[in-house]
């Protein structure tokens, strides 16, 4: 089981998306743990907190329903139709061989943590995540971008205060965003920065990288917000593409798969593929095929 955590408009859902188009339904079953919302759009807009707020989601059920999981049994989970802002009829979900569960706080008690194998926490600077969040919410949710903007503000303190310190507890974070002191031309793609703590086995990147020498990818030793010191892997969106698949076929090729990488991974929304989203969904597929065998 694979969670993974992060405010609204972070990314979880793309780069989920791709990690289930690569295992196949097949073998994977995804959730959403926004869906366990107590309340929908209408009846939120008279609370005193936001649906980061704990108290507005069905915390306790969301645990119960991820040990049933963790241990092979199938839930009636509920459902909460984002474009809409209303809670509609629960669907079966029955857990294959990997389950990946998103979202804003999965995360968030120790219950929870303990059902899933790697965690992960997805944290773009605020002002990219912002500018995400505008850019989904008018195009899919009906929003104008005065309303975002506002919400964003409103959001804050509970995102400081429940969001945010997921980030502390999780296996691995990955943040998307540009090189600080570089001045790409407009259009690169942002890189990203992963730190993999050691709590967990990761893949040897020094043999990995030494396979495949590249400009696209460094690993380097940095302090944790705790100041201990972390793996972090540097993947350059200003990378050639080629260089960028040398380093993806490396990786690939330490999984011992037959089948050559998937397309799908990298893929955004708008159907382009993004070099630092495919590496760092490799990484996360790494974990899952090698840790499951």
């Amino acid at each position: 089981m694979l969670g993974i955590a992060g405010d609204s408009a972070a990314g979880k859902t793309t780069l989920t998306r791709g990690l289930v188009e690569a295992l196949g339904t097949e073998r994977s079953t995804s959730m959403c743990v926004d869906d366990y919302h107590r309340y929908d759009r209408r009846e939120r807009r008279g609370l005193p907190f936001t649906p980061l707020h704990p108290d507005c989601n069905y915390v306790e059920i969301m645990e119960q329903h991820l040990q049933l999981l963790a241990t092979g049994s199938p839930i009636l989970k509920p459902v909460y139709d984002h474009s809409g802002g209303e809670l509609t009829r629960p669907v079966l979900v029955e857990p294959h061989e990997f389950v990946l569960v998103e979202g804003l706080l999965p995360l968030h008690t120790k219950l929870s943590r303990a059902c899933f194998d790697v965690t992960v926490y997805l944290g773009p600077p605020e002002d990219v995540r912002a500018a995400w969040k505008i850019q989904r919410d008018t195009a899919k949710r009906g929003y104008r971008a005065e309303q975002v903007k506002a919400e964003l503000g409103r959001r804050e303190p509970e995102s400081a205060r429940f969001i945010r310190p997921q980030r502390d507890l999780a296996d691995i974070v990955v943040s998307f965003a540009p090189i600080e002191g570089r001045d790409d031309p407009p259009g690169t793609p942002l890189s990203a920065t992963i730190l993999m703590r050691p709590t967990i086995r990761h893949p040897n990147f020094t043999e990995i990288l030494a396979k495949a020498p590249t400009k696209a990818m460094h690993l380097a030793l940095k302090r944790d917000t705790d100041g201990r010191p972390v793996d972090a892997l540097h993947i350059h969106g200003h990378a050639p593409p080629e260089e960028s698949t040398m380093v993806a076929k490396a990786i690939w090729e330490g999984l011992d798969v037959p089948d050559p990488i998937p397309d799908c991974l990298g893929r955004l929304d708008d159907g382009r593929r993004n070099e630092p989203l495919r590496l760092a969904q490799l990484i996360l597929l790494h974990h899952l095929i090698r840790d499951g065998d």
